[in-house]
Protein backbone atom coordinates (compact mmCIF):
# COMPACT_ATOMS: atom_id res chain seq x y z
CA UNK A 1 0.00 0.00 0.00
CA UNK A 2 2.94 2.13 1.00
CA UNK A 3 4.80 1.71 -2.56
CA UNK A 4 1.76 2.48 -4.18
CA UNK A 5 0.78 5.76 -2.27
CA UNK A 6 4.92 6.37 -3.21
CA UNK A 7 4.53 5.83 -6.68
CA UNK A 8 1.16 7.84 -6.96
CA UNK A 9 2.94 10.62 -5.67
CA UNK A 10 5.91 10.21 -7.69
CA UNK A 11 3.70 11.06 -10.47
CA UNK A 12 1.85 13.79 -9.47
CA UNK A 13 -1.27 11.80 -8.84
CA UNK A 14 -3.62 11.66 -5.44
CA UNK A 15 -6.03 9.29 -4.35
CA UNK A 16 -8.77 11.46 -5.32
CA UNK A 17 -7.39 12.25 -8.77
CA UNK A 18 -5.40 10.93 -11.91
CA UNK A 19 -2.85 13.58 -12.33
CA UNK A 20 -3.14 16.38 -14.47
CA UNK A 21 -3.95 16.08 -17.99
CA UNK A 22 -4.13 19.63 -19.03
CA UNK A 23 -3.81 23.15 -18.26
CA UNK A 24 -7.65 25.69 -18.49
CA UNK A 25 -7.04 29.59 -18.46
CA UNK A 26 -10.02 31.61 -18.13
CA UNK A 27 -9.93 35.60 -18.23
CA UNK A 28 -12.42 37.97 -16.29
CA UNK A 29 -12.59 41.63 -17.52
CA UNK A 30 -13.63 42.93 -13.55
CA UNK A 31 -9.69 42.50 -12.52
CA UNK A 32 -8.06 41.96 -15.87
CA UNK A 33 -6.68 38.70 -14.54
CA UNK A 34 -6.90 35.07 -16.21
CA UNK A 35 -7.55 31.93 -13.86
CA UNK A 36 -5.12 29.25 -14.46
CA UNK A 37 -6.64 25.95 -13.21
CA UNK A 38 -5.19 22.28 -13.78
CA UNK A 39 -7.73 19.81 -15.54
CA UNK A 40 -8.01 16.47 -13.05
CA UNK A 41 -7.54 13.16 -14.76
CA UNK A 42 -10.21 11.12 -13.01
CA UNK A 43 -12.63 13.41 -12.03
CA UNK A 44 -12.17 16.65 -14.34
CA UNK A 45 -11.98 18.84 -11.33
CA UNK A 46 -10.40 22.02 -11.70
CA UNK A 47 -7.34 23.27 -9.28
CA UNK A 48 -5.49 26.46 -9.10
CA UNK A 49 -2.11 26.63 -11.03
CA UNK A 50 0.57 28.16 -8.54
CA UNK A 51 0.39 31.82 -8.22
CA UNK A 52 -3.10 32.00 -10.20
CA UNK A 53 -4.40 34.65 -11.22
CA UNK A 54 -2.14 36.65 -13.64
CA UNK A 55 -2.15 39.88 -15.32
CA UNK A 56 -3.78 40.05 -18.52
CA UNK A 57 -1.38 42.35 -19.58
CA UNK A 58 -3.90 44.86 -20.10
CA UNK A 59 -7.38 45.69 -19.64
CA UNK A 60 -10.67 44.28 -20.76
CA UNK A 61 -9.32 40.68 -21.91
CA UNK A 62 -12.04 39.03 -24.24
CA UNK A 63 -10.21 36.71 -26.42
CA UNK A 64 -7.24 34.23 -25.38
CA UNK A 65 -5.64 31.32 -28.16
CA UNK A 66 -3.00 28.86 -27.56
CA UNK A 67 -0.26 28.60 -30.05
CA UNK A 68 -0.59 24.76 -31.67
CA UNK A 69 2.11 22.60 -28.88
CA UNK A 70 0.91 24.68 -25.79
CA UNK A 71 4.02 26.78 -25.35
CA UNK A 72 2.71 29.97 -25.97
CA UNK A 73 -0.43 32.11 -25.44
CA UNK A 74 -1.76 35.00 -26.37
CA UNK A 75 -4.45 37.36 -25.16
CA UNK A 76 -6.43 40.15 -26.44
CA UNK A 77 -7.10 42.84 -24.67
CA UNK A 78 -9.61 44.94 -26.08
CA UNK A 79 -9.16 48.16 -24.14
CA UNK A 80 -11.90 50.53 -22.72
CA UNK A 81 -13.44 53.96 -23.92
CA UNK A 82 -12.81 57.02 -21.68
CA UNK A 83 -15.08 57.98 -19.30
CA UNK A 84 -15.56 61.09 -16.89
CA UNK A 85 -13.41 59.93 -14.53
CA UNK A 86 -11.22 57.56 -16.26
CA UNK A 87 -8.95 57.88 -19.54
CA UNK A 88 -9.81 55.86 -22.33
CA UNK A 89 -6.84 52.34 -22.35
CA UNK A 90 -5.81 51.50 -26.24
CA UNK A 91 -6.08 47.12 -26.90
CA UNK A 92 -2.91 45.16 -27.40
CA UNK A 93 -2.15 41.85 -27.77
CA UNK A 94 -0.25 40.09 -24.73
CA UNK A 95 2.10 37.30 -25.36
CA UNK A 96 3.05 34.60 -22.18
CA UNK A 97 5.18 32.15 -22.43
CA UNK A 98 3.54 28.54 -20.43
CA UNK A 99 6.06 27.23 -18.12
CA UNK A 100 5.63 24.22 -15.02
CA UNK A 101 2.69 23.80 -13.86
CA UNK A 102 0.67 26.36 -17.05
CA UNK A 103 2.45 29.04 -15.09
CA UNK A 104 1.42 31.92 -17.33
CA UNK A 105 4.87 34.46 -17.38
CA UNK A 106 4.45 37.64 -19.49
CA UNK A 107 6.61 38.41 -22.15
CA UNK A 108 5.59 41.10 -24.63
CA UNK A 109 2.67 43.04 -25.40
CA UNK A 110 1.88 44.04 -29.36
CA UNK A 111 -0.78 46.39 -31.20
CA UNK A 112 -2.65 45.38 -33.95
CA UNK A 113 -3.10 47.96 -37.14
CA UNK A 114 -6.42 49.17 -36.25
CA UNK A 115 -8.28 49.44 -32.54
CA UNK A 116 -10.47 47.83 -30.35
CA UNK A 117 -9.12 43.70 -30.75
CA UNK A 118 -11.68 41.57 -30.01
CA UNK A 119 -10.38 38.31 -31.45
CA UNK A 120 -7.76 36.21 -32.49
CA UNK A 121 -7.04 33.14 -34.55
CA UNK A 122 -4.16 30.64 -34.83
CA UNK A 123 -3.63 28.87 -37.94
CA UNK A 124 -3.71 25.11 -38.37
CA UNK A 125 0.71 25.14 -38.78
CA UNK A 126 1.27 27.58 -35.34
CA UNK A 127 2.72 29.64 -37.49
CA UNK A 128 0.66 33.23 -37.95
CA UNK A 129 -1.62 34.71 -35.64
CA UNK A 130 -4.84 36.79 -36.90
CA UNK A 131 -5.89 39.46 -34.66
CA UNK A 132 -9.26 40.91 -35.37
CA UNK A 133 -10.62 44.52 -34.81
CA UNK A 134 -13.72 46.23 -34.87
CA UNK A 135 -12.30 49.41 -36.30
CA UNK A 136 -9.89 49.42 -39.53
CA UNK A 137 -6.98 52.34 -39.58
CA UNK A 138 -7.76 55.77 -40.87
CA UNK A 139 -8.47 56.20 -45.05
CA UNK A 140 -5.92 58.67 -45.05
CA UNK A 141 -3.35 58.68 -42.82
CA UNK A 142 -2.59 62.32 -42.95
CA UNK A 143 -6.10 63.26 -41.02
CA UNK A 144 -5.87 60.31 -38.64
CA UNK A 145 -9.56 61.01 -36.93
CA UNK A 146 -11.15 59.86 -40.57
CA UNK A 147 -11.68 56.49 -39.95
CA UNK A 148 -13.34 54.10 -42.53
CA UNK A 149 -16.44 52.50 -41.74
CA UNK A 150 -15.18 48.49 -41.36
CA UNK A 151 -12.72 46.57 -39.21
CA UNK A 152 -9.94 45.02 -40.11
CA UNK A 153 -7.39 42.24 -39.57
CA UNK A 154 -3.88 42.47 -38.36
CA UNK A 155 -1.26 38.97 -39.56
CA UNK A 156 1.47 38.48 -37.59
CA UNK A 157 3.92 35.65 -38.03
CA UNK A 158 4.40 33.24 -34.64
CA UNK A 159 8.20 32.58 -34.08
CA UNK A 160 8.39 29.23 -33.74
CA UNK A 161 11.26 28.95 -31.19
CA UNK A 162 10.20 32.58 -29.14
CA UNK A 163 6.75 32.79 -29.52
CA UNK A 164 7.60 36.47 -30.65
CA UNK A 165 5.31 38.49 -33.25
CA UNK A 166 6.60 40.13 -36.17
CA UNK A 167 3.67 42.04 -38.24
CA UNK A 168 2.78 40.58 -42.20
CA UNK A 169 1.80 43.24 -44.25
CA UNK A 170 -0.98 42.95 -46.97
CA UNK A 171 1.18 42.54 -50.49
CA UNK A 172 -1.90 43.14 -52.32
CA UNK A 173 -3.58 46.16 -51.49
CA UNK A 174 -2.50 49.93 -51.87
CA UNK A 175 -4.25 52.90 -49.84
CA UNK A 176 -5.17 56.40 -51.75
CA UNK A 177 -2.05 57.67 -51.28
CA UNK A 178 -0.06 54.50 -52.65
CA UNK A 179 1.20 53.12 -50.01
CA UNK A 180 1.08 49.35 -48.77
CA UNK A 181 -1.29 48.52 -46.50
CA UNK A 182 -0.59 46.40 -43.45
CA UNK A 183 -3.80 45.02 -42.62
CA UNK A 184 -6.31 43.12 -44.31
CA UNK A 185 -9.98 44.98 -44.59
CA UNK A 186 -13.31 43.08 -42.90
CA UNK A 187 -17.08 44.30 -42.80
CA UNK A 188 -18.67 46.56 -40.35
CA UNK A 189 -18.29 45.86 -36.61
CA UNK A 190 -16.69 42.37 -36.78
CA UNK A 191 -16.88 40.43 -33.49
CA UNK A 192 -15.35 37.09 -34.47
CA UNK A 193 -13.42 35.00 -36.81
CA UNK A 194 -12.82 30.97 -37.56
CA UNK A 195 -10.42 29.47 -39.57
CA UNK A 196 -11.82 26.72 -41.42
CA UNK A 197 -11.19 23.62 -43.61
CA UNK A 198 -9.00 24.45 -46.81
CA UNK A 199 -7.52 27.31 -45.67
CA UNK A 200 -10.29 29.86 -45.61
CA UNK A 201 -11.02 32.11 -42.78
CA UNK A 202 -14.25 33.47 -41.97
CA UNK A 203 -15.36 37.11 -40.06
CA UNK A 204 -18.49 37.21 -38.46
CA UNK A 205 -20.06 41.27 -39.44
CA UNK A 206 -22.52 42.25 -36.56
CA UNK A 207 -23.57 45.41 -38.01
CA UNK A 208 -24.92 43.73 -41.28
CA UNK A 209 -24.97 40.35 -40.48
CA UNK A 210 -22.64 39.18 -43.24
CA UNK A 211 -19.60 36.68 -43.50
CA UNK A 212 -16.52 38.03 -44.63
CA UNK A 213 -14.44 35.08 -46.54
CA UNK A 214 -10.69 35.31 -47.01
CA UNK A 215 -8.52 32.27 -48.31
CA UNK A 216 -5.55 31.88 -46.49
CA UNK A 217 -1.98 31.52 -48.77
CA UNK A 218 1.58 31.70 -48.55
CA UNK A 219 3.36 33.61 -45.44
CA UNK A 220 -0.13 33.92 -44.18
CA UNK A 221 -1.60 36.40 -47.05
CA UNK A 222 -4.98 36.80 -46.84
CA UNK A 223 -6.49 36.70 -50.71
CA UNK A 224 -10.21 38.18 -51.45
CA UNK A 225 -12.50 35.45 -52.60
CA UNK A 226 -14.99 36.33 -55.46
CA UNK A 227 -17.55 37.01 -52.76
CA UNK A 228 -16.22 39.30 -50.92
CA UNK A 229 -19.38 39.22 -48.61
CA UNK A 230 -21.59 36.56 -47.66
CA UNK A 231 -24.87 37.82 -46.90
CA UNK A 232 -26.86 35.46 -44.71
CA UNK A 233 -30.20 36.92 -43.91
CA UNK A 234 -29.43 36.39 -39.90
CA UNK A 235 -31.61 38.33 -37.71
CA UNK A 236 -29.22 38.88 -35.05
CA UNK A 237 -25.55 37.08 -36.19
CA UNK A 238 -23.66 35.81 -32.86
CA UNK A 239 -21.25 33.20 -33.52
CA UNK A 240 -19.36 31.57 -36.51
CA UNK A 241 -17.55 27.59 -36.20
CA UNK A 242 -16.20 25.68 -38.65
CA UNK A 243 -15.90 21.76 -38.56
CA UNK A 244 -14.22 20.32 -41.89
CA UNK A 245 -15.87 21.43 -44.58
CA UNK A 246 -19.11 22.64 -42.94
CA UNK A 247 -19.70 26.03 -41.16
CA UNK A 248 -22.54 26.73 -38.73
CA UNK A 249 -23.77 29.95 -37.73
CA UNK A 250 -25.82 31.25 -35.01
CA UNK A 251 -28.49 33.77 -35.34
CA UNK A 252 -30.06 34.93 -31.75
CA UNK A 253 -33.02 35.89 -33.33
CA UNK A 254 -35.48 38.02 -31.78
CA UNK A 255 -35.10 38.48 -27.73
CA UNK A 256 -35.94 35.47 -25.32
CA UNK A 257 -36.48 33.00 -28.72
CA UNK A 258 -34.60 29.77 -29.20
CA UNK A 259 -32.69 31.02 -31.98
CA UNK A 260 -31.15 28.66 -34.56
CA UNK A 261 -27.98 27.60 -36.20
CA UNK A 262 -27.13 28.60 -39.91
CA UNK A 263 -25.33 25.78 -41.43
CA UNK A 264 -23.00 25.83 -44.69
CA UNK A 265 -20.66 23.95 -46.68
CA UNK A 266 -17.62 25.54 -47.86
CA UNK A 267 -17.62 26.06 -52.10
CA UNK A 268 -14.76 26.92 -54.07
CA UNK A 269 -13.00 30.11 -53.50
CA UNK A 270 -14.67 30.07 -49.44
CA UNK A 271 -17.91 30.67 -50.55
CA UNK A 272 -20.66 29.79 -48.74
CA UNK A 273 -23.02 27.25 -49.97
CA UNK A 274 -26.21 26.31 -47.58
CA UNK A 275 -26.61 22.98 -46.58
CA UNK A 276 -29.43 20.71 -47.51
CA UNK A 277 -32.75 21.40 -45.27
CA UNK A 278 -31.42 25.05 -44.18
CA UNK A 279 -31.78 26.66 -40.61
CA UNK A 280 -31.77 24.45 -37.92
CA UNK A 281 -34.16 25.42 -34.83
CA UNK A 282 -32.21 25.93 -31.39
CA UNK A 283 -33.75 23.53 -28.63
CA UNK A 284 -37.17 24.82 -26.55
CA UNK A 285 -35.45 25.84 -23.23
CA UNK A 286 -32.97 27.75 -24.98
CA UNK A 287 -32.45 31.67 -25.59
CA UNK A 288 -29.99 33.95 -27.06
CA UNK A 289 -27.01 31.73 -28.69
CA UNK A 290 -23.69 32.82 -28.28
CA UNK A 291 -21.17 30.47 -29.46
CA UNK A 292 -20.75 27.13 -30.51
CA UNK A 293 -18.36 24.36 -29.73
CA UNK A 294 -17.46 21.39 -32.22
CA UNK A 295 -16.13 18.06 -29.75
CA UNK A 296 -12.73 17.03 -31.00
CA UNK A 297 -14.02 13.93 -32.93
CA UNK A 298 -15.93 16.21 -35.34
CA UNK A 299 -19.52 14.28 -34.11
CA UNK A 300 -21.07 16.56 -31.88
CA UNK A 301 -22.03 20.48 -32.18
CA UNK A 302 -22.85 22.28 -28.56
CA UNK A 303 -24.52 25.60 -28.66
CA UNK A 304 -23.73 28.03 -25.74
CA UNK A 305 -27.13 29.77 -24.54
CA UNK A 306 -26.14 33.01 -22.23
CA UNK A 307 -30.29 33.12 -21.13
CA UNK A 308 -33.07 31.09 -21.10
CA UNK A 309 -36.59 32.25 -19.87
CA UNK A 310 -39.08 29.70 -18.47
CA UNK A 311 -42.35 29.89 -17.67
CA UNK A 312 -41.68 31.67 -14.32
CA UNK A 313 -39.56 34.62 -16.42
CA UNK A 314 -36.24 33.76 -14.25
CA UNK A 315 -33.20 33.62 -16.55
CA UNK A 316 -30.93 30.67 -16.70
CA UNK A 317 -28.54 29.36 -18.82
CA UNK A 318 -27.29 26.27 -20.64
CA UNK A 319 -25.95 24.70 -23.85
CA UNK A 320 -27.51 22.77 -26.33
CA UNK A 321 -26.17 19.63 -27.81
CA UNK A 322 -26.59 18.57 -31.42
CA UNK A 323 -25.25 15.23 -33.41
CA UNK A 324 -23.44 15.90 -36.95
CA UNK A 325 -23.75 13.78 -39.92
CA UNK A 326 -20.82 12.28 -40.42
CA UNK A 327 -21.54 12.41 -44.49
CA UNK A 328 -24.12 15.54 -44.77
CA UNK A 329 -22.96 17.53 -42.11
CA UNK A 330 -26.46 18.02 -41.29
CA UNK A 331 -27.64 18.25 -37.04
CA UNK A 332 -29.73 16.45 -35.16
CA UNK A 333 -30.82 17.03 -31.48
CA UNK A 334 -29.58 14.28 -28.88
CA UNK A 335 -29.96 11.70 -28.05
CA UNK A 336 -33.90 11.92 -28.94
CA UNK A 337 -35.96 12.28 -25.69
CA UNK A 338 -33.05 13.16 -23.70
CA UNK A 339 -34.82 15.49 -21.06
CA UNK A 340 -31.86 17.18 -19.74
CA UNK A 341 -30.68 18.73 -23.43
CA UNK A 342 -30.18 21.56 -22.85
CA UNK A 343 -27.87 20.97 -20.04
CA UNK A 344 -28.03 23.28 -17.52
CA UNK A 345 -24.55 25.63 -16.85
CA UNK A 346 -23.80 28.76 -14.84
CA UNK A 347 -25.00 32.14 -15.43
CA UNK A 348 -24.34 33.95 -18.84
CA UNK A 349 -21.66 31.66 -20.83
CA UNK A 350 -19.83 32.99 -23.42
CA UNK A 351 -16.69 30.25 -24.66
CA UNK A 352 -16.61 26.75 -24.40
CA UNK A 353 -13.65 24.28 -24.57
CA UNK A 354 -12.79 20.08 -24.31
CA UNK A 355 -10.06 18.78 -22.71
CA UNK A 356 -7.04 17.95 -24.09
CA UNK A 357 -8.18 13.69 -23.46
CA UNK A 358 -11.56 14.62 -24.81
CA UNK A 359 -12.87 13.54 -21.91
CA UNK A 360 -14.27 16.51 -20.21
CA UNK A 361 -15.84 20.18 -21.78
CA UNK A 362 -16.15 23.27 -19.93
CA UNK A 363 -17.79 26.92 -20.14
CA UNK A 364 -16.79 30.21 -19.41
CA UNK A 365 -19.69 32.40 -17.20
CA UNK A 366 -19.67 35.91 -17.31
CA UNK A 367 -22.05 36.52 -15.00
CA UNK A 368 -21.54 34.52 -11.95
CA UNK A 369 -17.99 34.53 -12.60
CA UNK A 370 -17.70 30.89 -12.88
CA UNK A 371 -16.24 28.02 -15.02
CA UNK A 372 -18.76 25.21 -15.59
CA UNK A 373 -17.45 21.38 -16.21
CA UNK A 374 -19.28 18.68 -17.35
CA UNK A 375 -18.42 14.79 -18.41
CA UNK A 376 -18.95 14.55 -21.99
CA UNK A 377 -20.06 10.79 -23.72
CA UNK A 378 -18.37 9.52 -26.07
CA UNK A 379 -20.53 7.46 -27.73
CA UNK A 380 -23.58 9.63 -27.24
CA UNK A 381 -22.24 13.33 -26.93
CA UNK A 382 -24.54 13.71 -24.39
CA UNK A 383 -23.60 15.85 -20.91
CA UNK A 384 -23.35 15.39 -17.32
CA UNK A 385 -22.18 16.35 -14.07
CA UNK A 386 -18.69 16.03 -12.97
CA UNK A 387 -18.62 13.29 -9.86
CA UNK A 388 -17.54 15.98 -7.35
CA UNK A 389 -18.80 19.60 -8.37
CA UNK A 390 -19.54 20.96 -11.69
CA UNK A 391 -18.83 24.59 -11.01
CA UNK A 392 -15.23 26.31 -10.11
CA UNK A 393 -14.42 30.25 -9.20
CA UNK A 394 -12.93 32.44 -11.73
CA UNK A 395 -11.98 35.44 -11.37
CA UNK A 396 -14.18 38.59 -11.75
CA UNK A 397 -16.60 38.55 -14.94
CA UNK A 398 -15.42 35.71 -16.81
CA UNK A 399 -15.05 36.01 -20.86
CA UNK A 400 -13.55 33.87 -23.14
CA UNK A 401 -11.29 30.38 -22.11
CA UNK A 402 -8.62 28.18 -23.81
CA UNK A 403 -7.07 24.95 -23.04
CA UNK A 404 -4.04 22.75 -23.76
CA UNK A 405 -2.36 20.01 -22.79
CA UNK A 406 0.39 19.04 -20.41
CA UNK A 407 3.89 21.04 -21.68
CA UNK A 408 6.84 19.08 -21.50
Amino acid sequence: MAFVVSVAMGLGMTACGGGTIGYLWVMGTQYNQIAGFKIDDFTGNLTAIPTSPFSSGGTNPVSIVVKPGGRYVYVINKGTPATSTTPATAGQIAAFSVGNEGVLTFQLSYTSQGTTPVWASVDSTGSFLYVLDQQAPPVDPTQPTILPPYGSITVFAIDPNTGRLQLVPNQQVKNSQGTQLTYFPVGSQPTMMKVAANNCLYTLNSGDNTIFPYSIGTGGQLTLTTNSTITTGATRLTSVNANGSYVYLTDAGAANTPGQILPYTTGTGCALNTLTGGPVPNLTGASNPVNTMVDSKGRYLYVVNNSTTNSQATATSNVSAFAIDSTSGKLQPLPIGDTNNPYPVGAGPLCMVQDPTNQYVYTSNNIDGTVTGKIINQNTGQLSDLQRGSKFPATGQATCLAVSGVVN
